[in-house]
């Protein structure tokens, strides 16, 4: 007799700032099940907004809490076209999980902002939510982040085989899930946000289908030396970094002006294929598979790169182990959702580097 569905909802909405991706998910199995998806964009004026709230500006903390409140009717409005196409009531859902935008990550002093009224985006959908994922981790002095490694570590490890999850979204992140060891979890750098600015810059594009344009340009060795030089790389996890560091401002430092666009794109492309092959090669040693999600996965020229800086490994995307790449956080949200709801920790001391497991998110009831 198959067990009752067990159903939540994942929403993440992530650096690369795109839109939210809401995933409806049956957690009463080992494995979960994805039971419908939805992808709903960001108008540009939203994205625009969110993007002024990473620097410093007038009647900032007024503008915050506008667009939260203006967040939370997206995300409302994402579950509910999610329980539409899934046929699903939403008293049959035992919470939402939701991460909301990030604008300022500052774990060394003890923060980190992510923009969402949970409040109302319980009273809009009349589930319960659970929000604020990263607090109680830092609180605890970790990083507060990435939190979905605990997700990977629960549901796609072997038992004899050395495999890492890497998902490139605006930040690459890796987690590493050796047989027999403990699992660890850290951000490697950029991932998309360098060349997704870029091209938006240069071509009004949002980002790189399968890396073309970098892929019609020139690595500049001198300008990617410059850029992996930054100390970030060399630090050894629990590490976590965001818009705040690696931003086109940090990496126009390095400019000289007279580059071409096409080629800083492709060296944008190696700067996030070094920086993750590097962080493999010295933090998962000996994984001999790489799974890869996050919209970073579609990056065909940024795969091509891997492959050929990690001989060693064999590279492909989640699918095959029955999760789709573009799904993962949203489903790993839904996950961490289940655990607050159940008051069971849901972080990785080894990974986010906090003094020990916590039982991570705020709960606001319906």
């Amino acid at each position: 007799m198959s067990a009752s569905p067990d159903l939540y909802i994942g929403i993440m909405s992530g650096t690369s700032l795109d839109g939210i991706d809401a995933a409806l998910v049956d957690l009463s199995q080992t494995a979960p099940v994805l039971v419908a998806s939805h992808y709903q964009p960001y108008a540009d004026p939203l994205k625009e907004a969110l993007l002024a709230l990473h620097q410093v500006s007038h009647n900032e903390l007024h503008q915050s809490q506008l667009i939260a409140n203006r967040l939370a009717h997206e995300y409302a409005d994402a579950a509910q076209i999610l329980l539409k196409k899934a046929g699903v009531a939403a008293g049959s859902v035992q919470a939402i999980g939701c991460h909301g935008q990030t604008v300022r990550h500052r774990p060394e002093h003890g923060y980190s902002v992510q923009l969402n009224n949970a409040a109302l985006l319980a009273e809009l959908t009349g589930i319960h939510v659970v929000g604020d994922f990263r607090s109680r981790d830092i609180a605890a002095g970790g990083q507060g982040a990435p939190l979905v490694p605990a997700f990977h570590d629960k549901v796609m490890r072997h038992p004899d085989i050395h495999r890492a999850i890497l998902n490139i979204g605006g930040i690459a992140n890796l987690t590493d899930l050796p047989p027999n060891r403990t699992t660890i979890g850290f951000d490697s750098g950029p991932g998309n946000l360098l060349m997704d600015a870029w091209i938006s810059r240069h071509q009004g594009k949002p980002y790189d289908k399968d890396g073309a344009w970098a892929a019609s340009g020139k690595i500049i060795p001198a300008l990617l030396q410059k850029l992996l030089d930054e100390p970030f790389f060399a630090a050894a996890p629990p590490k976590s970094t965001g818009r705040d560091l690696f931003n086109l401002a940090w990496m126009g430092r390095y400019l000289n002006g007279g580059e071409s666009p096409a080629d800083v794109q492709a060296t944008l492309l190696a700067l996030t294929g070094d920086s993750i092959a590097a962080a493999i090669q010295r933090f998962c040693g000996g994984a001999k598979e790489i799974y890869v999600c996050g919209g970073g996965a579609h990056n065909e020229a940024l795969l091509s790169h891997l492959r050929h800086a990690l001989p060693q490994c064999h590279i492909q995307k989640t699918e095959v182990l029955g999760i789709a790449a573009d799904w993962m956080e949203a489903i790993a949200f839904a996950w961490l959702a289940q655990q607050a709801m159940h008051l069971h920790p849901a972080n990785l001391p080894e990974v986010t580097g906090a003094r020990h497991p916590c039982v991570l998110g705020a709960i606001y009831p319906a």
